[in-house]
C-alpha cells in the first residue's frame, strides 16, 4: 500500500490481464457482526483486509467475542447473543457498516457504550436510526451534535407492541441496521419495520437479507416499504461462509477494460471472485458499463471487460441502485462522445464525503464541464485532448475518489494525475494503486525517472532511497548490482574471470534482484550483509571489468523503470543508464567531508579507521572513477548540482523534492 502524501501516476496507454478481487465491504462486515451474534462457530472465508473490517473485527473482540485469524480465513466464536463484556468505548473511525448495525445492537442489548469515530463520521447522520430504535424503548445519548455520532448507549426498556418505523430515504444502512439487531429479541410476536418514504439504495437490502437468511433469519418482506421478522427468530451459525469479491471495487476494473485499448496476448481485462449471479447490487454495474458500449461477458465467478464503442457512449442513468459504483460512471464519462447525466444519487452527501460537491469539484480540474443538483451530476467531457488539464486530485480521506480518479491517467492528452492522500483506499482496497499498475502499461519514456549521481561515500544512496520512500517509487542501487551479479556468480560456481565473461553476462541479464525496505533481496533471500563485506567489493570490481557483464546490467537496469516511477542512483545514471531522464542530481561533497562521514559511519560499526587514509583512498578513487574509458564519473550535462556538505539528509531530500514538484505540471500539492 502507498503511505506517501501523493502518488504521482504517469500518462497510462493501455491495460490487460487478470484482477482478483478482495472480498466485498458490505458482505464481509454484514458477516462479521452475524457470526458474533449467533450461536456456534463460524468460520468465515475471504474475509476483506481493510481498515473497515479490523475495526468491526476489534469492536467484536472488545464486546468479548473470540476471534482467530490466520491466513485466508477468519473463525469467530459467536456470542449468542449475550455480550460478554456490557461497558465499552468502541472507537469505530469512518466506518458506517461498523457505526450503525453496531448501533443498533448494542441498544437492544443493553449495556454501559461510547460509540464514536473520526471528525467525518461525527458528520454522517445518525438520528434517523436513533429516533427508530428510541421508539423500541432503547437509550441513546447524544454526546456532541444532535443527530450524529459520537453516541451513548444505555439499558433498554422495550417495547415491541407497534411497528417501528425508519426513514429509507437518507441511507440503507438504518434499515440494515435494524434487520440485523431485531432478531436479538427473541421475541414472541412479530416485529415489524416500516419504511417511511422512497427506500434508497435497495440493492443493499438485498444483501443484508440473504445474508440474514443464511444465519437462520427469514425476513418476509412486503415490497420495499414493510419488513417482517417472525416470532422467535433467532441467530444460528451456518458453520462456514465465503465472502464474494467486491463489486463496488470491481467498478474500477469494468472501466479500466471499458477505456482502454488491450496490450499484446491480453486484449481483456478478466475479473475473478465474482460473476453475474453476484449477490450484490453493485454487479449491475456491468449493465451502465454495456450502455455505454463495453463489451462484457461473464461466468459463475468471473467477468471479463474488453473496450467496444469508442469513445463511450453518454448516458442518461438513474444511480439509485449502484450508488457506490455510480462514482465509477462519473469518470468515465470525462470518455463519452457526449454530456452525461447521473441521476438520484443524493445518498452520496452523506457518504465519507459530500462526495456530489467532491465528485463535481475534482473532475472540474480535469477540464470537465460539470453541473452540480441536489441529487445529480451532469458531466461534459473536455471537448478535445488539448482541453484536458494535469490534476492534483483531492481525495477528501475518501477510497472511492482516490481509485475512480486514478483511471484519469489514461487521458487522450498523455497529461499525468496526482492522487493526494493514496493511502486512503486501505479502507477497502489497500493495494489497489499495486493492482492497477499490475494491469497497466505505458511508453517507457512515460514513466518518471530521477537520477542520483556522485561519488563515493557522497550519500547518494541514502538520498535516493529516501526520496523513493517519499515518492511511492521504485528503488535501484547500481552500485550493489555488482555486487549481487558477483554474489551470484561465485555461488553458481563461476569464477571472475575473461573466460567465464559470457556465463556471468547471461546470470545478470536474468538476476533476480530487489530493493525493498533498505535491504538487497537476491531471488527472495536477504542478500544485504553478504555484499557488503570486503571481500564482495572486490569480486564487484572483477565483474565491472568484464564489459559483456557491463552491457547485460545496462539491460537489467532499465528493467527497473516501472510504474509509477523509479529512483536510480550511481555515477553513471543520468549520463549512460537514463539519459532522458527528466531529473539528474549530481552531489558534489568535498573528499573530505564525505571521508568525515565514512569515518563515522565504521566507526559506529565498531570497525577501525583512520580519518586521513579514509581521505586519500576517497581522492584516490575519485580519479579513476573520473579516468575510466568506460562510463566515467561526471555530471550530466543538464544535471542540477547539489552540494549537501553542510546538510542533513532531510534537508537535501526536500531540496530534490521541491525541485521535482518544479517540473510537474500541477505544481505544489
Amino acid at each position: 500500500m502507498f503511505s506517501t502524501e501523493f502518488l504521482d501516476i504517469p500518462s497510462l496507454q493501455a491495460a490487460g490481464g487478470t484482477v482478483a478481487l478482495p472480498g466485498s465491504k458490505s458482505i464481509s462486515n454484514r458477516v462479521l457482526l452475524l457470526a458474533a451474534l449467533s450461536g456456534g462457530t463460524t468460520t468465515v472465508h475471504d474475509l476483506l483486509e481493510s481498515d473497515d473490517t479490523r475495526i468491526m473485527l476489534a469492536a467484536l473482540q472488545q464486546l468479548g467475542c473470540a476471534v482467530a485469524q490466520s491466513v485466508g480465513s477468519v473463525v469467530i466464536e459467536g456470542l449468542g447473543g449475550r455480550l460478554k463484556n456490557t461497558r465499552a468505548r468502541l472507537f469505530l473511525g469512518n466506518a458506517g457498516t461498523a457505526m450503525r448495525p453496531l448501533t443498533a445492537a448494542l441498544a437492544l442489548l443493553g449495556g454501559d457504550f461510547e460509540l464514536s469515530g473520526v471528525a467525518r463520521m461525527h458528520e454522517r447522520p445518525i438520528g434517523d436510526l436513533v429516533d427508530a430504535l428510541r421508539q423500541l424503548g432503547c437509550r441513546i445519548d447524544y454526546l456532541g451534535r444532535e443527530g450524529y455520532p459520537p453516541l451513548r448507549v444505555g439499558q433498554p426498556t422495550l417495547q415491541l407492541d407497534t411497528p417501528i418505523r425508519v426513514r429509507g430515504d437518507v441511507s440503507s444502512q438504518f434499515l440494515t441496521a435494524l434487520l440485523m439487531a431485531l432478531p436479538l429479541v427473541a421475541a414472541t410476536q412479530n416485529l415489524v419495520i416500516e419504511v417511511v418514504g422512497e427506500l434508497i439504495s435497495k440493492p443493499y437490502i438485498e444483501i443484508t437479507l440473504n445474508l440474514l437468511a443464511r444465519f437462520g433469519i427469514a425476513v418476509q418482506r412486503e415490497g420495499w416499504h414493510r419488513f417482517t421478522i417472525p416470532a422467535g427468530s433467532h441467530y444460528l451459525s451456518p458453520g462456514a461462509i465465503h465472502v464474494e469479491g467486491d463489486a463496488s471495487s470491481a467498478s474500477y476494473f469494468i472501466a479500466l477494460g471499458s477505456i482502454t485499448a488491450g496490450v499484446s496476448g491480453q486484449k481483456d481485462i478478466k475479473i475473478t471472485g465474482l460473476g453475474a449471479d453476484s449477490i450484490q447490487g453493485d454487479i449491475r454495474f456491468t449493465e451502465a458499463a454495456r450502455l455505454m458500449g463495453a463489451q462484457v461477458t461473464s461466468g459463475p465467478n468471473w467477468l471479463e471487460v474488453s473496450r467496444g464503442a469508442w469513445p463511450l457512449h453518454a448516458i442518461d442513468l438513474d444511480c439509485n441502485h449502484i450508488p457506490d459504483a455510480a462514482m465509477t460512471l462519473a469518470v468515465m464519462a470525462l470518455y463519452a462522445d457526449g454530456p452525461s447525466l447521473l441521476r438520484n444519487i443524493a445518498s452520496w452527501r452523506v457518504k465519507e464525503t459530500d462526495r456530489l460537491a467532491a465528485m463535481a469539484t475534482e473532475l472540474r480540474k480535469l477540464g470537465a464541464g460539470v453541473e452540480e443538483g441536489a441529487d445529480f451530476l451532469r458531466i461534459t467531457p473536455p471537448a478535445s485532448p488539448g482541453h484536458w488539464k494535469a490534476a492534483s486530485i483531492h481525495t477528501y480521506d475518501d477510497h472511492r475518489m482516490a481509485m475512480c480518479f486514478a483511471l484519469a491517467a489514461f487521458n487522450p492528452a498523455g497529461l499525468p494525475v496526482r492522487i493526494e492522500d493514496p493511502q486512503c483506499v486501505a479502507k477497502t482496497f489497500p493495494d489497489y494503486f499495486e493492482t492497477l499498475f499490475s494491469l497497466a502499461h505505458t511508453f517507457p519514456a512515460s514513466i518518471p525517472v530521477i537520477c542520483v549521481d556522485g561519488p563515493s561515500a557522497s550519500g547518494k544512496g541514502t538520498l535516493a532511497a529516501a526520496l523513493a520512500q517519499r515518492l511511492g517509487y521504485h528503488y535501484l542501487d547500481s552500485g550493489a548490482l555488482y555486487r549481487v551479479t558477483a554474489l551470484a556468480a561465485v555461488r553458481a560456481g563461476l569464477a571472475l574471470d575473461v573466460a567465464h565473461e559470457v556465463a556471468i553476462a547471461a546470470l545478470a541479464q536474468r538476476l533476480p534482484v530487489r530493493f525493498a525496505g533498505g535491504r538487497v533481496w537476491l531471488d527472495g533471500n536477504d542478500a544485504t550483509d553478504a555484499i557488503r563485506t570486503e571481500e564482495a567489493g572486490m569480486h564487484a570490481s572483477m565483474v565491472s571489468a568484464l564489459p559483456a557483464v557491463r552491457t547485460a546490467l545496462v539491460a537489467l537496469q532499465h528493467s527497473f523503470r516501472t510504474l509509477p516511477g523509479l529512483v536510480a542512483d550511481g555515477r553513471d545514471m543520468g549520463t549512460v543508464i537514463f539519459p532522458n531522464a527528466p531529473l539528474k542530481v549530481y552531489l558534489t561533497a568535498g573528499a573530505g567531508r564525505r571521508a568525515e562521514r565514512r569515518y563515522k559511519q565504521l566507526i559506529s560499526k565498531g570497525f577501525p579507521a583512520i580519518l586521513d587514509s579514509l581521505r586519500v583512498d576517497l581522492e584516490a578513487r575519485d580519479a579513476r572513477d573520473s579516468s575510466r574509458s568506460v562510463a566515467p564519473l561526471k555530471a550530466a550535462e543538464d544535471a542540477l548540482l547539489l552540494d549537501n556538505s553542510d546538510l542533513t539528509i532531510e534537508e537535501s531530500v526536500d531540496r530534490v523534492l521541491s525541485w521535482w514538484q518544479g517540473k510537474q505540471p500541477f505544481g505544489q500539492s
